[in-house]
Order: structure tokens, then C-alpha cells, then sequence
């Protein structure tokens, strides 16, 4: 699949959020089961020895299809099933490969420097989206097409992460039961900016891209 590679301009925040919010209609419990996964795999992390290669194993897949889910969430696609979040499975090796990647570049970065760690987190916080997307891309090009299309969009990203702080010290306030509720917000919201930077401010998918260019040649 090819993606187009211009460099739009990033959806208002506020209508990103209001938009992700949208698309969770009826569908927070199953964001909330998803968080409770992830939750379930992290306690499996804490666990010595084993423990730790369990937890990468089932990370990066879980990372994969957690990407898969929200993107159909955020693209309001009527198949969108809890499900979904083990289709990463089924691109296991790739998965993988991209999760320990993209953690050793951060991890340099972070050896670097505080501030070059925090860029290079952002420059590849799309390579999971990316991969969703396109299943059948390579893991060094779904790096580097994260990079190409987060330029110029890493202060923007980081802004909107930033805007779900108060709601997670409110969170933690709960116990942590209002991440079973915030995580699905964020996750969903993510997506949106995907889909923003991707596909332009109106446009939720590729299909949604090609739609748009037929409609200009016709014009």
C-alpha cells in the first residue's frame, strides 16, 4: 500500500479529541477490556527471570494490534471487534523486530541526552500505526516513514500528550480505574493525529486519500 507522503498540516487538538471521543461511542468497554489486557501483561513483566522475555513477546504483538484496534476505532469501521488486538500476533516476527528497534534508538537517545530521547520517541511514535496500516511494509521503512512524517509534527504530538496530564493525575486519584476510561481516550486520539498527518484534516484512511484524488481529477 502506498501512503501518501505530504506533510499536512495537524487537525485542530481540540477537534482531535472531540472526534476521538466520538468514535468511542459504545465502544469504551472495550477499550477499558483492552487496558485491562495490557494491565494483565505488565504485572506478567514484574515477574523475575522469564517473566521478562514473556513480557517482550507479548508486547510488541499486543502494541501491534492494540495499533490495529484503535485506528478502526478512530476510523469509525463497523468490524472493529475486541479481537483485534491479537491480529499482531499474526505479524509477530515483524512486530518484534520494529518494538526492540524503536526501543534501542530511544534508549540511545536517552543515553545522549534527556531532550534527544524525547525526539526520537516522537520522531517514531507513528511506527506502529504505520505498520497496521500497511502490514506488508518492512520494519526499517515503517521507522523511517515514522521519522518523514513526523517531521514538523513532534512539538505537536507532544503538546496533545501533554493535554491528557490533568485528566491523569485525576486518574490516579480513582485508584487507577479512570485509566480504564482515559487510555481508550488517548489511544483513540492518537490515532486521529495519525490519521491527520497521514491523510490530511478530512480524510480518516487510505481509501479515504484515493477518494479524494479521483474526486480531484474529476474536478
Amino acid at each position: 500500500m502506498e501512503h501518501p507522503q505530504e506533510n499536512y498540516v495537524v487537525m485542530p487538538q481540540d477537534q482531535l479529541m472531540d472526534e476521538a471521543k466520538a468514535a468511542l461511542t459504545g465502544k469504551w468497554g472495550m477499550g477499558a477490556v483492552a487496558f485491562l489486557i495490557t494491565v494483565i501483561v505488565s504485572i506478567i513483566g514484574e515477574f523475575d527471570g522469564i517473566g521478562d522475555l514473556i513480557f517482550l513477546l507479548l508486547t510488541a504483538p499486543l502494541t501491534l494490534g492494540m495499533a490495529m484496534f484503535y485506528l478502526k476505532i478512530s476510523r469509525e469501521e463497523e468490524d472493529v471487534e475486541l479481537g483485534t488486538i491479537f491480529d499482531g500476533f499474526k505479524f509477530f516476527v515483524k512486530a518484534l523486530g520494529a518494538y526492540i528497534l524503536m526501543m534501542l534508538a530511544i534508549l540511545v537517545g536517552f543515553v545522549l541526552l534527556v531532550i534527544p530521547g524525547f525526539i526520537v520517541a516522537f520522531g517514531l511514535a507513528q511506527t506502529f500505526f504505520i505498520i497496521a496500516d500497511d502490514p506488508e511494509i518492512g520494519i526499517v521503512d515503517a521507522l523511517k516513514d515514522s521519522w518523514e512524517l513526523m517531521d514538523g509534527h513532534k512539538f505537536d504530538y507532544f503538546i496533545l500528550m501533554l493535554r491528557f496530564l490533568g485528566w491523569l493525575f485525576l486518574s490516579i486519584l480513582t485508584i487507577g480505574i479512570g485509566l480504564f476510561f482515559l487510555v481508550p481516550y488517548i489511544q483513540t486520539t492518537a490515532a486521529k493525529f495519525y490519521n491527520s498527518i497521514r491523510y490530511g484534516d478530512h480524510r480518516s484512511g487510505p481509501g479515504d486519500y484515493e477518494d479524494d484524488i479521483i474526486n480531484h481529477l474529476v474536478d
